[in-house]
């Protein structure tokens, strides 16, 4: 959720909801100068971001202002995310976009915690006191593209007759008659409804699946379809997926929950154990093979069982999946239920800037629950994790980093491991890796959804500081031997020395370190100029930001430390002053000398 506010007024407000519905506030910089908040300048672009964000925007300004910047980016009404406008004192709020998305309810929860009323202008909200495009959870609307005709009619005169229970709808001012010319249906089979005919399913059917190891999804979607088909059973009843935890990064399983847009949950094998008694056809096989008689129906029996119900479709087989499906007496939350996959975000946050971080990595952490990392690097993203669960970690403690966010995952939790630059160098995207391959390592951590997310390596942010120094050939070379053997790093020095690359030394110094980075520049000095340009670039993007150019014969270890990146040229680049005092560094692609030999041979 963010909040976007353009002066101190709005930061009150703002603050006194997000103590109650968590979030992060946006504040313009020239008026707002409070440190946990987000800084932006340009509010039309600060706008657009958070509405690309796809999270819940709650804009502390005049709606014009919200509508004439937004205006230009919308889709349409069943893809935006939900946009609100609050005064900045709070004296009112009216959803704007997502109304039936999230948004009028927001609104609700707004205006009870500032005791206000909530300015909902949607039809179906203000004149029956219902939501007919956005049913309560646990209810799928079969129809949605038939509403707008449905609710031209409702305003028109005509009544409703319901079939079937449905205490929500009931619970409004719909106009109801037995004989009504509109009609309401609640039912679990596929009925096709129309503009007059609107159709709900109620999610009670438990959808249990088992499937050997790489399982095609394809069979096991199709073998879920068919069985619908045979039972006549719609797919919107179907309220998740579930199987053992054995299978939770079983790929076939995910798809079909992608398929049938439900979520899939695991259950470890003791749950499944104490279904074994009501199954109908128990495995011996199957128990030798994974400890129980009978995946499929034991989990959707296990999905029920806390609410009532039982088997409804034994076991179905194909030729490597089964499913089995059983209905619950009442609507079933499946977030109650066993557990997701766990999902681990590797995110790169670049040097430190906000506006340097990729929206993709921004994404991860505003998605993710629990975020794990560095002290330093966590205080760099604070206005991003304001509202989040953060587990910070001193230096030198990178392993133990690692182990607690992949086994915070495996427990089912959506965690983001933080690394500056770039997760993958010189990060903690390889040592995640490493982990996971160790022989010692536990079976359930190798269950979980992992990615890493880019970032804005020190290299990049260093060399675009000063011009175009990686224009041609480079290497990264880490000076630190706490894990690389000194006589390596010795050996990777001279190759790159003597293959003339660019060299961006990471890690140049330590406190107990000092003499590798006088060694690199001796030997470096015997393959090329002394006035190689030499860039030292510390703090990139964070307060205290210093980049200054030298020539390699003056580099001096006292000029450097570990929050210093140090990159050195190759015999070919080249540096020069400009007129306004900044720095044009480069090393040229040869462009020119290719095309004087063109030139010639024509």
């Amino acid at each position: 959720m963010n909040f976007l506010i353009l002066n101190e007024t709005g930061l009150a407000t703002a603050r006194r909801l997000q103590t109650e519905l968590g979030g992060v506030i946006h504040g313009f910089d020239k008026r707002v100068k409070a440190a946990d908040v987000r800084p932006f300048d340009d509010a039309a672009a600060a706008l657009r971001d958070c509405f690309a964000s796809g999270q819940p925007l709650i804009a502390l300004c005049a709606a014009g202002i919200v509508i004439r910047h937004l205006a230009p980016v919308l889709g349409d009404k069943h893809s935006d995310a939900p946009v609100l406008a609050l005064a900045e004192d709070g004296s009112a709020v009216l959803p704007l976009l997502g109304g039936h998305h999230g948004a009028n309810v927001l609104a609700r929860r707004i205006a009870k915690i500032l005791e206000i009323a909530p300015a909902i202008t949607t039809a179906s909200d203000t004149a029956y006191a219902v939501s007919l495009d956005e049913p309560p959870q646990g209810w799928r609307l079969a129809n949605p593209s038939d509403m707008k005709a449905f609710v031209a009619e409702l305003r028109a005169g005509a009544t409703v007759q319901i079939e079937g229970e449905a205490d929500w709808l009931r619970a409004g001012d719909l106009p109801l008659a037995d004989d009504g010319a509109l009609r309401i249906t609640i039912c679990d089979t596929p009925l096709q409804g129309d503009g007059q005919h609107l159709v709900y399913h109620t999610q009670n059917l438990a959808l249990g699946v088992g499937c050997e190891r790489r399982a095609a999804a394809d069979e096991l979607i199709q073998l879920i379809a068919e069985t619908l088909a045979a039972e006549n059973l719609s797919p919107l009843s179907l309220v998740g997926i579930f199987s053992l935890d054995l299978k939770t990064d079983e790929a076939a399983v995910h798809a079909a929950a992608a398929h049938f847009d439900i979520p899939a949950r695991f259950f470890d094998l003791a749950a499944l154990q104490a279904q074994e008694a009501r199954l109908a056809n128990p495995s011996e096989v199957v128990k030798r093979e994974v400890g129980v008689s009978g995946v499929a129906e034991a989990a959707a029996l296990a999905a029920v069982d806390a609410c009532g119900g039982g088997l409804l479709v034994e076991k179905r087989k194909s030729q490597r999946a089964t499913c089995a499906m059983a209905r619950a007496d009442d609507i079933i939350d499946p977030t109650m239920l066993g557990r997701p996959r766990g999902h681990l975000a590797i995110v790169g946050i670049g040097p430190g800037r906000a506006d340097w971080r990729t929206g993709a990595a921004e994404a991860a952490l505003r998605q993710a629950d629990i975020i794990v990392g560095y002290g330093l690097y966590l205080e760099l993203i604070a206005d991003l994790v304001a509202d989040k669960d953060c587990r910070a970690y001193e230096l030198g403690e990178e392993e133990a980093r690692v182990a607690a966010a992949i086994e915070l995952a495996a427990s089912g939790e959506n965690v983001a491991l933080v690394s500056s630059g770039d997760a993958g160098v010189f990060a903690m995207g390889a040592l995640a890796h490493e982990l996971l391959d160790r022989d010692d390592t536990p079976a359930h951590w190798d269950r979980v959804s992992l990615e890493l997310l880019p970032g804005i390596s020190a290299m990049q942010a260093a060399a675009l500081r000063v011009g175009a120094p990686l224009g041609h050939d480079f290497c990264a070379i880490s000076l630190s031997d706490l894990l690389t053997p000194r006589e390596v790093i010795v050996r990777r020095i001279v190759a790159a020395a003597t293959a003339d690359f660019v060299i961006a030394f990471y890690n140049p110094v330590s406190k107990r370190r000092r003499d590798l980075l006088a060694l690199a520049r001796d030997m470096l000095l015997r393959h090329r100029p002394e006035d190689t340009p030499v860039i030292l670039a510390r703090n990139l993007g964070r307060e205290g930001e210093q980049v200054r150019a030298l020539p390699l014969s003056e580099l001096q270890v006292d000029d450097v430390d570990m929050l210093t990146l140090v990159m050195i040229g190759s015999s070919e680049t080249r540096a020069r002053m400009r007129g306004d005092g900044s720095w044009s560094i480069y090393t040229p692609r040869g462009y020119a000398a290719k095309q004087t030999a063109l030139t010639e041979e024509v």
